[in-house]
């Protein structure tokens, strides 16, 4: 085992599957240097072509780096690109290029033996920095001992969330306590209350936080909150906010009650009338769809604000595809709506839980007022009087969900679910999908609403997949 300096300068030399392994590789190592050979490079821009997985996770990575290198000069790249890191401290990405590079003369003249031959080179040339390549082949873990190359696997990543990629939508002032008047402390603004009808609005002046933005909610605890409003104005200097309603107990939405602020958020932002549209991240099994479809019906059945409700989502297999399926437009989407047929028998079970929605009668009734429809048919049409719903919104590209909220007619509401950590669509990532474009363009928009959902509600088991896997 080759022992560190702890006090020198360390240089991570990362292999090719590092990066095709955790995108976000570079973010990782700290206060510490990071470097990029020539090698790597190649590999990437040969594994860049075609559909798979690891093609579209090397586009990834060439558009962090282009990224990267584009904001920098010439003399900064050769310095070494500043990197903020997740920890909050600056490391720095080196690239390494060799014209005259020696390789061992009892190896091929292979990419794993020429980045091995650089790591070596390096070391030669910093000898007052720890030079450590970083990789998860084994073979080449075991050729660098040999060869006496400080070398480590690479175990540091994580899951890419909605909130790397997205705004959460929310603020929570967890240490404002549980009364109104500790928050407005803790914001050092002056407020004055104002009841217009059955609404309670707050009207703040001071500096004002400048993450907030409009259609954001506002908190004084995750769970069980006293205080929860929405910025409805906001400049500045000075903000207004809204108190929201309460859909924890007896106020519930088709029977559907929220279980923390954020939940309650989104049942307000979904019932709420001056909002045209609502964004839902969150991980698998947070209640985005649940939620949606509860007050999908509330409004469309009960209330009569709606005459239907179409469904739809992009038709991407988690996997290979399967080949084309055939029937009618419904009968070929049927295989993709297992999401709204799970829900669907969760929202019709009654005290005794048994559901419904098997029953003919009811498919009928809300076979009526419901559509499902292909995203591939929707363009040219108008819809009015409709409560859209685009389901695992991620898998669009910006240009393709442009088009399904520019059908938006006449008394329209359209709400977009997706967790971005679940993209399926080859060519897309978490930063380059339509889900994260819509939220980042309608940031300021009045009549939009964003909301990032955190507790899981599936199960414990869904849960620890999401924070584990």
């Amino acid at each position: 085992m080759v022992r560190l300096d702890k006090k020198a300068t360390r240089l991570y030399v990362l292999d090719t599957n590092v990066l095709i392994h955790d995108p976000t590789a570079l973010y990782h190592f700290d206060e510490h240097d990071v470097v990029i050979p020539m090698t790597v490079l190649e590999e990437l821009d040969k594994h860049k072509n075609g559909v798979r997985e690891i093609a579209r996770t090397a586009r990834q990575i060439s558009r962090t780096l282009s990224d990267l290198t584009s904001q920098v000069t010439f003399d900064e790249i050769q310095r070494g690109i500043p990197i903020p890191r997740i920890s909050g401290e600056t490391g720095r990405l080196h690239f390494l290029c060799y014209n005259d590079l020696k390789l061992f003369d009892s190896l091929d003249d292979s990419p794993d033996n020429r980045i091995l031959a650089e790591t070596c080179r390096l070391r030669e040339e910093r000898p007052d920095a720890s030079v450590i390549l970083i990789t998860k082949d084994i073979n080449l873990r075991v050729k660098a001992a040999a060869l006496k190359v400080p070398v480590e696997d690479y175990l540091n990543d994580r899951a890419f969330s909605d909130s790397d990629a997205m705004i959460e939508g929310a603020q929570v002032y967890a240490s404002a306590g549980h009364d109104g008047a500790s928050l407005w402390e803790t914001l050092n603004v002056d407020v004055s209350v104002e009841r217009v009808g059955h609404h309670t609005f707050y009207q703040l002046t001071g500096n004002m936080p400048r993450q907030w933005h409009v259609g954001m909610l506002v908190s004084d605890s995750e769970n069980g909150a006293e205080f929860e409003a929405i910025i409805r104005e906001m400049g500045p200097s000075t903000a207004r906010l809204q108190l929201l309603t309460n859909y924890r107990h007896h106020a519930g939405v088709w029977g559907v009650h929220a279980h923390d602020s954020r939940q309650n958020f989104t049942l307000n932002l979904l019932m709420d009338p001056d909002i045209d549209l609502v964004t839902i991240a969150g991980n698998a099994g947070t209640g985005k769809t649940f939620m949606t479809l509860a007050a999908a019906f509330q409004q469309t059945l009960d209330a009569k604000l709606f005459e239907r409700i179409v469904f739809t989502r992009a038709p991407i297999p988690m996997g290979e595809d399967i080949g084309f399926l055939p029937g009618t437009e419904e009968e070929k989407m049927s295989p993709w709506m297992g999401a709204f047929h799970d829900n669907m028998d969760n929202l019709l079970r009654n005290e005794e839980g048994e559901s419904s929605w098997d029953n003919g009668a009811t498919r009928q009734l809300i076979g009526s007022r419901v559509q499902i429809r292909s995203p591939s048919f929707m363009r040219g049409r108008t819809l009015n009087d409709t409560f859209l719903i685009i389901d695992e919104a991620q898998n669009f590209t910006p240009k393709q969900l442009k088009s399904l909220v520019t059908r938006a007619g006449r008394n329209t509401k359209i709400v977009c679910l997706g967790n971005v950590g679940q993209i399926d669509t080859p060519y897309l990532t978490a930063n380059t999908c339509g889900m994260a474009a819509v939220v980042e363009r309608f940031r300021d928009w009045p009549h939009a609403g964003h909301i990032t959902l955190k507790s899981v509600e599936r199960s414990r088991l869904a849960l620890a997949a999401e924070e584990l896997l």
